[in-house]
């Protein structure tokens, strides 16, 4: 799978742009401010629907437009398809496949797929909970799309219960009565659509460990596969029946939920647990990447999670775009080298880099200068 053309419109610093795109890699070289990774955000949004850099759509609009537009060409098994959405801020966006509309957007995630190195990477090591749940989320949409509809049900679902928590838990009488009915019913849906969340979660950290420790000791001096490992930390106790599991934790959650006003029980409050060893013996030590793992660890660490992610989705059958922005910068000479090594072979490997001497020499490939807005092929 690779992009053959990209167009914006009113995205970001672009008013409009239209860039061609090839196999293998791409650099895109330009000082800080601009509008480098602008061109590799636009890809990753067509993917996820969602930016590696913001969490809502508004800074992508160009200021003073009222919409934006991402267009691709992507090329997969020789066929071409034509993906494009429209972002509308306090509207409804559209998506298209081919010029034909498409009914919801979401049904556009994952035709192209995207793994996303950046700066920001750190986060999901020494970040908070939230970061790791949707670093998952966002590879388990990408393997199975019809999941992004999951998860909005169940934002919205957790949303309705919240408040309806807050209302019971200040209630008297026949509105508390009234209220504490109504709790139930989202009581079983969240517990339903919760339970499809984790199982999925579950299952991904199974799939993924083998390709976490496989990425670390690739990055990591010195490191063996088994030092890096990855575990799902529930709120609840997870048996057979997690749709009852969570049905009998929020019922013994009952009054603390009410005294609160949130819910205390479900994937929102769950973990990703990422722990290095500390020796190969018998009494082998397991800790906590975060705040235990030096800086060096921990980007390895953070480079080994998204390495596994890529890995995982090519075993499934695809071989991802691989985005790597402006993450050479942090990196020294050793692990730029091992980095590169290990992604020369995808399809297609998009880069940006401040200065053209950081990206290691397999990886310039076709070279593109960003300056003023202005983005020309450096021959």
């Amino acid at each position: 799978m690779h992009v053959a053309h990209l167009s914006l419109h009113n995205f970001r610093s672009y008013a409009d742009l239209d860039v061609a795109l090839e196999p293998g890699a791409t650099a895109f070289i330009g000082r800080n401010g601009q509008g480098k990774t602008n061109l590799v955000e636009a890809i990753d949004y067509l993917s996820r629907l969602s930016s590696h850099r913001v969490a809502t759509d508004a800074p992508l609009i160009r200021a003073g437009a009222d919409q934006a537009v991402v267009r691709a060409s992507v090329v997969k098994e020789g066929r071409t398809a034509l993906l494009e959405v429209e972002l509308n801020p306090g509207r409804a966006n559209r998506a298209r496949i081919n010029r034909s509309p498409l009914p919801r957007p979401r049904e556009i995630i994952g035709l192209v797929r995207t793994v996303v190195f950046a700066p920001d990477d750190l986060t999901l090591v020494k970040g908070d909970p939230s970061d790791r749940r949707k670093m998952l989320d966002d590879l388990l949409v990408l393997r199975a799309p019809r999941l992004a509809g999951v998860r909005s049900d169940y934002d919205r679902i957790l949303k309705q219960r919240n408040s309806l928590l807050k209302t019971a838990g200040v209630a008297r009488g026949s509105s508390r009565d009234a209220a504490m009915a109504t709790l139930e019913i989202w009581d079983d849906n969240l517990a339903r659509v919760g339970a499809e969340i984790l199982g999925a979660r579950l299952q991904l950290v199974e799939d993924l460990r083998p390709y976490l420790g496989k990425a670390y000791e690739a990055v990591a001096r010195g490191a063996s596969r088994d030092d890096a490992d990855l575990d799902y930390k529930a709120s609840i106790e997870v048996g057979d029946d997690l749709q009852q599991a969570l049905l009998d934790a929020i019922a013994a959650r009952r009054k603390d939920e009410l005294d609160r006003g949130i819910s205390l029980v479900g994937p929102h409050r769950d973990e990703l647990l990422l722990t290095l060893g500390t020796g190969s013996g018998p009494d082998d030590l397991r800790l906590p990447v975060k705040g235990y793992a030096s800086h060096g660890e921990s980007w390895s660490f953070a480079l080994a999670l998204r390495l596994a992610s890529y890995d995982l989705l090519r075993a499934d059958g695809d071989d991802p775009i691989l985005v790597l922005d402006d993450v050479f910068a942090e990196l020294d000479a050793e692990r730029r080298s091992q980095l590169a090594q290990l992604v020369a072979g995808a399809e297609q490997v998009l880069v940006t880099a401040a200065v053209a001497a950081d990206v290691p020499a397999s990886l310039q490939g076709v070279r593109y200068l960003v300056a003023d807005g202005e983005v020309t092929r450096d021959d």
